[in-house]
């Protein structure tokens, strides 16, 4: 844990940059500690921990992507924020491949820069309190009163479970191409996404929801209109039971109809070899897509076992790219490499009409946003 709930080190070569951010994110609330160099950065983390970091890539010595990868190799929790004035798409594959949380392109808007670290800051949060939270539990057990009220709170979550579907479009066909099965719960106390997966895990029960998410997800399969695909989230340690995903499971008749979507890519790395298994699920029928190009805690490793029919462009690079040109010299590379590889790609994010233009304009065809509706209950093709 940061000995200051928003403390952040910010690394820089350049004296005015390294001055500029310090001010700026000090007025925004921050307790900023500065480095000139990734070495001196070095030295200031094994004197004390911090809830993000925010780096150059570009500097003498030490670059931001070697500062990076040393970070990692000794935490995986700590946000790092990368910042080039030179983009190219293999820095950008670097920055996903360590797990950079963002990278972001020069010139950044102090607003664009102050909402990056924002977030960075309460993920860090989040990532602390869940440890502490796994640790107590670990140790001592939850208050008998509290388990007893919290697993009670999540039955009732489970008996109100709902999934909802948020379409994707292709800007080709004018339609709808799919769907992404979200869940929903009407228990007010878990009625978030987020809380409901945590409580799910913090009490040992992530299987039984895994298990209702997909009944109730093979529940309205059969009603998807003909040719379109249904999008669901799997973790990666799910791939491992067969009984989820196999002959008999509840999504195995729709399987080639169904896209599974690998979250949280960086747990593959820790699973060895799971070739076998990819090619089992794609004897099924079953498709398989990853959703954070562009970010991300993962290696590449993960698209070498996964060979992903499809691939989601992260939303840090869809947001403002109407007018921000070196997202879109980015973008378009790796739309270039995708088509390459013969994987398609979703853009993701997607909330404004001229971020849907500029995307079209590069190549893009498969679109997900807010811009063509909000998740709902039903299979509906959106206004285009």
């Amino acid at each position: 844990m940061s000995d200051h709930p928003r403390r952040v080190l910010i690394v820089d070569d350049d004296p005015a940059v390294l001055q500029a951010s310090s001010i700026l994110l000090s007025r925004s609330g921050f307790v900023v500690d500065p480095a000139s160099s990734g070495e001196v950065a070095l030295r200031q983390l094994q004197e004390r921990s911090y809830s993000a970091i925010l780096s150059d890539i570009n500097m003498e010595g030490m670059s931001g992507l070697d500062l990076l990868r040393t970070i990692r190799e000794r935490d995986l929790d700590t946000p790092v924020i990368l910042i080039t004035g030179g983009p190219s798409l293999q820095t950008a594959i670097d920055a996903m491949a360590w797990g950079a949380h963002r990278y972001l392109l020069k010139p950044v808007a102090p607003k664009e820069l102050i909402e990056a670290v924002t977030r960075a800051v309460l993920l860090s949060d989040l990532a602390r309190l869940k440890r502490e939270a796994f640790a107590l539990r670990g140790a001592h057990g939850l208050p008998v009163d509290d388990e007893k009220a919290l697993n009670a709170s999540f039955t009732r979550a489970l008996d109100r479970l709902a999934i909802v579907f948020h379409p994707i479009v292709s800007m080709a066909q004018q339609r709808a191409i799919g769907f992404e099965a979200l869940v929903r719960s009407a228990e007010p106390t878990l009625e978030h996404p987020e809380a409901l997966l945590g409580t799910a895990a913090l009490l040992g029960r992530s299987d039984e929801l895994t298990r209702a998410i997909y009944s109730k997800i093979a529940s309205h399969a059969p009603q998807l209109p003909d040719d379109r695909l249904l999008f669901v989230n799997v973790h990666p340690p799910d791939l491992l039971d067969h009984s989820l995903h196999g002959i008999g499971s509840p999504l195995a008749p729709f399987a080639e109809r169904i896209v599974l979507e690998i979250t949280e890519r960086a747990s593959i790395e820790k699973m060895g070899d799971i070739t076998s298994i990819v090619k089992n699920l794609r004897l099924l029928g079953y498709r398989l897509a990853v959703d954070d190009l562009g970010t991300g805690y993962a290696g590449l490793s993960s698209f070498t076992q996964l060979s992903p029919e499809i691939v989601k462009l992260d939303r840090s690079l869809v947001d403002g790219i109407d007018g921000n040109p070196t997202k879109q010299r980015v973008v378009r590379a790796m739309l270039h490499l995708c088509a390459d590889l013969k994987m398609q790609v979703i853009s993701e994010g997607i909330e404004k009409a001229s971020e849907r233009d500029a995307l079209v304009s590069l190549g893009a065809d498969l679109l997900q946003g807010y811009l063509f509706g909000m998740p709902a209950s039903h299979f509906n093709d959106p206004p285009i």
